[in-house]
């Protein structure tokens, strides 16, 4: 038994997560605050990852950062990173395929707010970012850990993203998806079964938190 899938999927999805949180927060704050004739097309462009095909995703990846096309190739020869199979190009093919998940719950969240709370901040000298942190996001806290949740869940169980950027190489693309894929077609049930099982439970676990959270049965539950 391999558990190097496993690490890996895990160290993606962390990865993933944390980053889309620095990206969500702002980008989510903006969203709900502007009135830019641009804002359409940048909520058009965040959700677009929920109705393309993964493979349309992957695809245009491969075309933009290939280390054949200009981007790709500057990025290796400049920042030593090469995105295509490898874990930082998994990491952000991630981070764009999963960013929905994360904006439009703390999109939401900060939309509901009275607009009278965080303008007074604002009118007793807070900077908006000040504002953000500490008025914003306390009160959409559901919000947050639910855009937390989803995206870590998300990127767990991707596949046709990571198998057109990654591929299967061990210990730096073969995620879990990947092992389970390729186990089947060995006709490694076993292997397969226990790796299928532990993204189940975590699966059934990570849905279960959102839905404690949402329902307020922690708070109960503390009470």
């Amino acid at each position: 038994m391999d558990w190097g899938p496993l690490y890996l999927t895990l160290k993606l999805a962390l990865a993933t997560t944390f980053i889309l949180v620095l990206v969500g927060i702002p980008l989510g704050y903006w969203l709900s605050r502007t009135t830019s004739w641009v804002k359409p097309v940048i909520e058009t462009l965040v959700s677009m990852p929920l109705v393309l095909p993964p493979t349309v995703l992957g695809f245009y990846f491969l075309i933009v950062f290939g280390p054949e096309q200009f981007l790709g190739s500057w990025i290796d020869k400049w920042l030593g990173i090469r995105l295509v199979f490898s874990f930082p190009g998994l990491v952000l093919a991630s981070v764009i395929y999963s960013l929905p998940f994360m904006v439009q719950p703390i999109h939401s969240g900060l939309s509901s707010l009275p607009n009278s709370l965080l303008e007074a901040s604002l009118l007793m000298g807070k900077s908006k970012w000040q504002t953000l942190i500490k008025v914003g996001l306390p009160n959409i806290k559901p919000a947050l850990l639910t855009g937390i949740i989803l995206s870590f869940a998300h990127t767990i169980g991707e596949f046709g993203v990571v198998l057109m950027i990654g591929g299967s190489i061990p210990d730096k693309t073969r995620v879990a998806s990947i092992a389970i894929y390729e186990e089947v077609e060995a006709l490694n049930y076993t292997t397969a079964h226990t790796y299928s099982l532990f993204l189940l439970v975590l699966a059934f676990i990570v849905l279960m938190s959102v839905y404690l959270i949402n329902g307020g049965y922690l708070k109960r539950f503390w009470r």
